[in-house]
């Protein structure tokens, strides 16, 4: 008798597992199995091996399944127990022998079924004990060692690389045949993500195959785009950046690679000397950055994803991690399957599917949560349960002055309590809306030694017209109650984009910076960049460039009425969809007489069919590449199929620009030696013109400006290893310093004596503290109301976001139809209460609108998010959707970061008044 079962390998994140299980439960003639553990397979039984195989290629498609195997075996004669040789069908696992029972006898189905999930079961755990054991090592650079064996492929070559989505930093297997990928697989030693991936990260390779992938630059002529050579398009760039050289600027993204951005950072500060570049970053985490300089005098956080590890207590500020980390999170709710007790709160002004999994969800009111900061630490020092010992010894209290810096001034404990009085847990109530008994049991959290606790956040604090203020309190709060520096006990930002640590804030490619934390407002960084750099004194300008809102506001007023930026490069970014109120920012320049807009992109993005000029660019596994994600660990990858047709790396093109204006003469162009900016030379010292195509893989370029740039690093103890130890690794966390032994050695806890090379004076040493006596600073920000609020003619709070499918303006995730099918559309989130009120219905079309803009699409209640009355959700995930036409631009006064999360709006049933 031929038995078929499907071994169905399912996503350890239990919100994808919970859908995989539905659908498998849905397919007609499948009789499922037990699960075995939380994370390894499941055996299904199918009535014949034929439709066996048709459902293992329409399961792998569907969101959780991460891998099916189908296997038939023929048992032969049951009952007189003769063994048979397997029948083995096309596209079929082989098995050599018939199963046989503990007792010696034939298996009946439901044993082999259950042995086939055991079997694989303790080989997932034997890889995952593996990993465990690699983990606990001493934490210095190893080989990384091979990559379990992937499924047998004939032909198909395996590499290393990071996802390129969010901030994770994901390593995937890429699976390479015939110049194509055509398989991605966790990687199980990556100790990122210990062979997960989400949906996005399963489906990453897909995302270079949309059908409408640019092929050739176009140059807009009579308004349209028509085809033009790469040596057109490269003097037609030099030709506007002679015009004015002033008025031409870059933006660039958290999407850059390192030597992407070290390239367009080189170019534009110390070739055009004007510091007009910014990133798309400045939209996403510019306030986690001045919360970092603001407290502890340097970027990035302190912790590691360890934390996730060892935490008791984890609190999600205003953020969603289900969807928008859904790696990370499953690493926190793996510990509750394994028996471990891990507490989560989440703090957030609608309920996700973050929320399904916390023990308490606090509704806060917008703008709510730097009244709860406050009156967190109110009640610390209050009831005497902060930690005297440890702010004693290493810090110092500090309150904003007007107009705002990052210094502050100095304030005492009695000041600082006094500021505090008002923030009693009923006057909290009052401001956010958490009951004053939840914001008591947060306060006795805190005042807890015995409790490890981590705070998370990402774009709800950042996103915020207040955001390096509630950065701020929440560092405050932890160093306050001296939650600070044990495994477990850290204040973490988390990332959306694969190198917004490593390219933005690292390399500096914002308009105030220098790499490695250095600014160009200082003298001494100034002088210290132009060293490394080889640039005559005075290069480097010491004025900041205009930061991401000012630039295209800039760029959308006439050059008469002030708009001095009259050229902007986008690479590797949609501000046509990202810039909030496009109908300021963005939209008036596609019309001024003397505004030129060039777009380095993949797919013919909104901004892309906006642009006087596009250039088709390579992506991901096209080109080499390095990113650093938001545990300070630099990736690197190497270049694993050619990009389509002429499209080439963004850095060459930057690389081929500037050789342009070296050879039309322009002095910034060179080195104080008369060299060009982007020399490279081989083996035996000859330049090799990377600026030619057909040369620019003759020599690894990426080696070449990376060993460049890393030489900024030790300037603020980001130390970096050489190129050649990220080639063997799954990353290293920064500061990377060598050892004796001449191994390299990464750093998983900052500015803690265990772990931190640098901290030698003390347990905790802040070592580069705006005070400078290596404390760091708790500061006082009080609770202001929001620039906009509802009123009687827009009477409801708008949220914007993402989603679990999509990531950023869906440019590469609308174009994986697994991705497109699962979430096809941007949608509006309502109240039900809201809705009936206005008689509206799921999946009815709506007006939103603002004071700036609208827009329609269906409505979507009791969906997977649920806001509270009185407030809506819109993901941006949806070009066709454009929610920007709605948002504000108003923006935070230090760190110029747009407030994407709270607006006011309006919502009408289509057709009405």
């Amino acid at each position: 008798m031929i038995v078929s079962a499907l071994v169905v390998t399912l996503s350890a994140d239990p919100l994808l597992r919970a859908v995989a299980l539905q659908s498998l439960q849905e397919c007609p003639g499948v009789s499922l199995g037990e699960p075995v553990a939380s994370r390894l397979p499941l055996v299904a039984e199918t009535e014949s091996s034929a439709a066996g195989a048709r459902l293992c290629e329409e399961l792998a498609e569907r969101a959780g399944v991460l891998r099916v195997d189908v296997v038939a075996i023929d048992f032969g004669d049951e009952a007189a127990g003769a063994p048979s040789r397997a029948a083995s069908e096309a596209g079929e696992a082989s098995v050599d022998a018939l199963p046989r029972s503990r007792g010696g006898g034939v298996m009946d189905r439901r044993e082999f079924l259950k042995a086939s999930a055991m079997a694989t079961a303790a080989a997932a755990a034997a890889q995952l004990a593996l990993h465990d054991q690699a983990a606990a090592q001493p934490t210095t650079a190893r080989q990384a060692p091979p990559p379990p064996a992937p499924p047998p492929a004939e032909g198909v070559r395996w590499d290393k690389a990071p996802c390129r989505f969010c901030g994770t930093g994901c390593h995937v297997q890429v699976g390479v045949k015939a110049g194509k990928v055509v398989a991605i697989a966790g990687d199980q030693h990556a100790e990122v993500n210990k062979g997960l991936l989400c949906v996005k990260g399963y489906h990453v390779g897909l995302a270079l195959y949309g059908k409408d992938r640019l092929t050739q630059p176009l140059l807009r002529q009579n308004g349209k785009l028509v085809p033009i050579t790469w040596e057109r398009a490269l003097e037609v760039i030099a030709d506007r950046v002679l015009a004015d050289p002033k008025g031409f600027a870059i933006y660039g993204s958290g999407q850059w690679t390192i030597p992407e951005g070290y390239a367009a950072q080189k170019l534009i500060k110390a070739g055009l000397a004007s510091n007009q570049i910014d990133p798309n970053a400045r939209l996403c985490m510019a306030s986690a950055v001045t919360g970092f300089l603001s407290t502890y005098g340097v970027d990035e956080p302190a912790g590691c994803y360890d934390d996730l590890d060892r935490a008791d207590v984890v609190i999600m500020w205003g953020n969603n991690p289900a969807e928008m980390h859904p790696v990370l999170f499953s690493r926190i709710v793996d510990r509750r399957l394994r028996g471990e007790k891990v507490e989560l709160i989440d703090l957030t002004t609608r309920r996700t599917r973050t929320s399904g999994f916390c023990d308490r969800t606090l509704l806060f009111t917008p703008h709510g949560d730097l009244a709860i900061a406050n009156g967190i630490a109110h009640l610390l020092l209050a009831s005497g349960t902060w930690d005297k010992e440890f702010v004693g010894k290493f810090c110092n209290f500090r309150q904003r002055t007007e107009p705002p810096t990052l210094d502050g001034k100095a304030l005492d404990l009695d000041g600082y309590r006094a500021a505090l009085a008002s923030y009693t847990p009923e006057k909290v109530e009052e401001l956010s809306g958490v009951p004053a008994e939840d914001l008591r049991y947060l306060a006795s959290l805190f005042a807890r030694r015995d409790l490890r606790i981590t705070s998370l956040w990402c774009m709800g604090m950042n996103q915020h017209t207040r955001g390096t203020a509630i950065n701020d309190l929440v560092h405050g709060i932890h160093l306050l109650s001296g939650h600070f520096g044990r495994p477990g006990d850290a204040p973490t930002s988390l990332t959306g984009q694969p190198s917004a640590c490593g390219t933005v804030r690292e390399v500096g490619t914002l308009a105030h910076a220098l790499p490695g934390g250095l600014v160009v407002t200082k003298e001494e960084h100034r002088k210290e960049a132009e060293a490394l750099w080889n640039l005559p004194a005075g290069r480097i300008n010491a004025k900041p460039g205009y930061h991401t809102v000012e630039m295209w506001k800039r760029f959308s007023t006439p050059a008469d009425k002030g708009g001095d930026i009259s050229t902007i490069w986008v690479q590797v970014t949609n501000p046509a969809r990202t810039l909030p109120n496009l109908n300021t920012l963005f939209a008036p320049s596609r019309t001024l007489p003397g505004k030129f807009l060039i777009v380095s992109d993949v797919y013919p993005t909104a901004t892309a069919m906006a642009a006087d000029l596009v250039l088709p660019s390579a992506m991901w596994v096209e080109k080499n590449g390095m990113f650093g994600n938001s545990e300070r660990r630099t990736q690197q990858w190497f270049k694993m199929v050619p990009p389509p047709g002429q499209a080439r790396d963004d850095c060459w093109q930057t690389i081929a620009v500037a050789r342009k204006l070296f050879e039309r003469g322009v002095p910034g162009m060179k080195d104080k030696d008369g060299k060009f900016l982007f020399q490279v030379v081989d083996a035996a010292g000859k330049e090799v013109p990377i600026w030619q195509w057909d040369s620019y893989y003759k020599v690894n370029v990426d080696e070449q400006l990376f060993n460049e740039y890393r030489r900024f690093s030790r300037h603020k103890h980001k130390d970096l290893a050489p190129y050649s130890e990220y080639v063997k690794a799954r990353g290293l966390r920064w500061p990377v310093v060598q050892t004796a032994d001449g191994s390299w050695r990464e750093t998983r806890f900052r500015f803690s004596k265990a772990d931190d090379p640098y901290a030698t004076k003390a347990e905790i040493q802040f070592y580069h503290s705006v005070t400078k006596d290596d404390r760091a600073l708790i500061w006082f920000h009080p609770w202001e109301p929001p620039p906009e609020r509802p009123d009687r003619d827009y009477p409801l709070w708008l949220c914007t976001g993402r989603v679990l499918e999509h990531w950023h303006t869906g440019t590469m995730t609308m174009r994986i139809p697994q991705l497109r099918r699962a979430m096809p559309q941007a949608y509006c989130e309502m109240n039900r209460d809201d809705a009936r009120a206005l008689g509206i219905h799921s999946g009815e079309v709506v007006v939103l609108e603002s004071k700036r803009g609208k827009l329609e699409l269906p409505v979507w209640l009791d969906g997977r998010g649920q806001p509270p009355p009185g407030t809506v959700f819109v993901p941006f995930f949806d070009e066709s959707l454009a929610i920007n036409l709605v948002t504000l631009e108003d923006y935070d006064p230090l760190s110029k970061q747009p407030d994407y999360k709270k607006c006011a709006v309006r919502v009408r049933k289509k057709g009405a008044s």
